[in-house]
């Protein structure tokens, strides 16, 4: 069973940043960083909530439960996306998904490079 730590590990990854950029986002060192991931230390709710502002899913973090996306919440820009992926047939939505993986991390790429310039 995956721990608060191998979760937060999965999140930091998932955005593409490096233990040390993901840090300062939380406002600690990169070796606390490092303790948070190991499962050595239990991150404190600060830390928690300063992650979860740059995009960390923190009930999946806590919980090993993921958010479920709120469909009221999307812009209406959003709303036609998803509309027309789900008249894609399977293997074009998996194009599109992997299109959008690779410009995502390309994204959050530059998105650490700048953070820990």
């Amino acid at each position: 069973m995956k721990g608060i730590g191998q979760r937060l590990r999965e999140e930091r990854e998932r955005l593409g940043l490096t233990q040390r950029v993901f840090g300062d986002i939380g406002g600690v060192e990169p070796n606390a960083q490092g303790k948070y991931e190991s499962g050595e230390r239990t991150p404190r709710a600060d830390y928690l909530a300063a992650v979860a502002a740059s995009g960390v899913d923190a009930l999946y973090v806590l919980s090993g439960v993921p958010t479920p996306a709120m469909l009221d919440d999307l812009r209406p820009g959003e709303n036609h996306l998803l509309d027309c992926y789900r008249r894609l047939q399977p293997a074009d939505q998996q194009a599109v998904r992997h299109l959008l993986e690779s410009l995502a991390g390309n994204a959050m790429s530059l998105v650490g490079k700048v953070a820990s310039a």
